[in-house]
C-alpha cells in the first residue's frame, strides 16, 4: 500500500466512529417474557450470541464462556416496536425548518419517502430508546393530497444508519381526513384513491407509452404506487369510521393484490368480523373512549379487545407528537386492567406485551425476526426493574442486535444537572 493510501486510510479509521460489537451474553433467573402472547415465566434465562438471540424460557444452559448476569427481581422482554411514529422527523414540532413530518408545498406525494430525513441524533430517538423501545415504523404525515407517501422500518441504535427497510409501506388517509384533503367529501377521497391506483396500473402495464393529458398524479407518483398494485409493498390506510372501514374492505374487488392495514379504526369493533374475514390487520391508540368527531361516535376502550376476540391482529401504535413511543406499556398495561371492569373488553397480559412488541412486528413484515424473544430473532432485549406494563417500572439495560446501548439523554441529564443543585448563589426570589 502506498505512503498517501496509509494516510487515507488513518484519516478515516480517526473520522469514523468506533462501531460497538454484538455482545455474547445471558440473564438468568429472571421473570422472561417472550412478548409471543404467552405468560411470563418465572426463573426464566434468555441467551444471545452474535447478536441473535438463541434460546429463551425455562431450563437454558448457558455455555462456558458467556457472561452471565443474575436477573433476580427483573424482568427481561424483547425491545418494544413502536408502530406509525414520527421519530427522527421533527426537532421542534413548532418549528418548521426542524420539522419533516410532512411536506404541504410539495408537488409529489406518494413519491415522498421519510428515509433520508430521519434524523439518528433526534433526541426524540435516544428518549424512546431509554423507554425500552428498539424498533419502530415511521410515517408521513399528510400534505395537501391524501397520500402521505412511504414509510421507513428502523432501529433505534446508537449508530447512522438506523433506517433497516426504506419504502417500507405507503400511506393514504381516508375518513373525515382525507375528505378534507380530496376537496370536502369522503366521495372525492375515494375517486382519488381510486384513480390514483388505476394511474399506477397503467403505467405499470404499459411504462413506455405517452401518459394520457388529464393524468392527476405526477410519474414519480405513479411510479411509486406501483408496488401497492401487486402487494409488495402494503398500504396503511387511515380511517376510523365503521362504514369507512368497510369501503377500504371492499377495494379488494377492483385491486385484489392490495396489501391492507387499517390505522385508526376506532370503530373497529363494530365491523370486527368483517376485518378478521378480510385478514387484514390493524394499528390502533388502545385508550380512546371519548367520541371528539363524528366519525368516533362508538369510541370505546373495548375497541381493541373486541377486535382481538374476533380474530384481528391488533397493534397498539399511533405514536407521534405528545404521544411518545415509551408511553407503550402504560397503554397495554390499561389493556390488562378493563378486564376487570364488568362488561369491557381487554386483553391477557402476554396479548398486551405483544401488542406492542410482535405483533406490530409482524405486521410490518418482520414476523418471528423481531418484537420476539425467540431463536434467530434479532437480539433486542430489554431488563426491567418490575413488571414492564406496571407505571412504576422502568428498564435498567437495553440491547439492540445484541449491543448494549447508553440510556442517556437530553431529559436525563437535565434531571441530573438539577436533581441537586448548590442554591447557595440562587437569587433573593429563590430565598424560601
Amino acid at each position: 500500500m502506498s505512503r498517501r493510501a496509509l494516510i487515507i486510510a488513518a484519516l478515516t479509521a480517526v473520522a469514523l466512529p468506533a462501531m460497538a460489537s454484538a455482545q455474547d451474553f445471558a440473564i438468568t433467573n429472571a421473570t422472561v417474557a417472550t412478548g409471543d402472547g404467552s405468560a411470563p415465566i418465572e426463573h426464566g434465562t434468555v441467551l444471545v450470541r452474535g447478536g441473535k438471540v438463541v434460546a429463551a424460557g425455562a431450563g437454558v444452559a448457558v455455555p462456558a464462556g458467556v457472561q452471565s448476569v443474575d436477573g433476580t427481581g427483573k424482568w427481561v422482554t424483547p425491545g418494544l416496536f413502536s408502530a406509525v411514529t414520527d421519530l427522527g422527523l421533527w426537532d421542534v414540532e413548532g418549528v418548521p425548518n426542524s420539522n419533516d413530518t410532512g411536506a404541504e408545498k410539495s408537488p409529489f406525494n406518494a413519491a415522498l419517502d421519510v428515509a433520508p430525513a430521519i434524523n439518528p441524533s433526534s433526541e426524540h430517538i435516544a428518549i424512546s430508546r431509554e423507554g425500552g423501545v428498539t424498533r419502530a415504523s415511521v410515517a408521513p404525515v399528510n400534505g395537501d393530497s391524501i397520500f402521505a407517501g412511504q414509510g421507513a422500518l428502523i432501529d433505534l441504535g446508537t449508530g447512522v444508519d438506523l433506517v433497516n427497510r426504506p419504502h417500507a409501506f405507503q400511506f393514504v388517509q381516508l375518513g373525515e381526513a382525507g375528505a378534507k384533503l380530496a376537496g370536502g367529501s369522503r366521495v372525492a377521497a375515494h375517486v382519488a384513491l381510486r384513480n390514483a391506483l388505476r394511474e399506477a396500473r397503467d403505467l405499470a402495464t404499459a411504462p413506455t407509452a405517452a401518459r394520457s393529458s388529464d393524468a392527476m398524479l405526477t410519474r414519480a407518483d405513479a411510479l411509486a404506487l406501483a408496488p401497492v398494485l401487486d402487494g409488495r409493498q402494503p398500504l396503511y390506510v387511515g380511517v376510523e369510521r365503521a362504514a369507512d372501514i368497510r369501503s377500504v374492505l371492499a377495494l379488494k374487488s377492483e385491486f385484489p393484490k392490495l396489501n391492507l392495514v387499517l390505522v385508526g379504526a376506532t370503530e373497529g369493533w363494530l365491523v370486527a368480523s368483517q376485518i378478521a374475514a378480510a385478514k387484514v390487520p390493524v394499528i390502533t391508540m388502545p385508550l380512546r373512549d371519548l367520541p371528539s368527531s363524528f366519525e368516533s361516535l362508538a369510541a370505546t376502550q373495548s375497541n381493541v379487545g373486541r377486535m382481538k376476540k374476533a380474530g384481528v391482529k391488533v397493534a397498539i401504535g399511533l405514536f407521534s407528537g405528545s404521544n411518545q413511543p415509551r408511553y407503550a406499556p402504560q397503554q397495554a398495561g390499561n389493556l390488562v386492567a378493563l378486564n376487570k371492569l364488568p362488561g369491557a373488553a381487554g386483553l391477557t397480559w402476554g396479548e398486551a406485551l405483544a401488542a406492542i412488541t410482535s405483533v406490530p412486528a409482524e405486521i410490518s413484515g418482520m414476523g418471528g425476526k423481531e418484537g420476539v424473544l425467540a431463536p434467530g430473532a434479532v437480539g433486542d432485549v430489554v431488563v426491567w426493574d418490575g413488571d414492564p406494563l406496571e407505571l412504576s417500572s422502568a428498564p435498567v439495560e437495553v440491547y439492540i442486535d445484541g449491543v448494549k446501548q447508553p440510556l442517556d439523554n437530553h431529559q436525563s441529564r437535565l434531571k441530573q444537572r438539577y436533581k441537586s443543585l448548590d442554591r447557595t448563589y440562587l437569587p433573593k426570589a429563590y430565598d424560601w
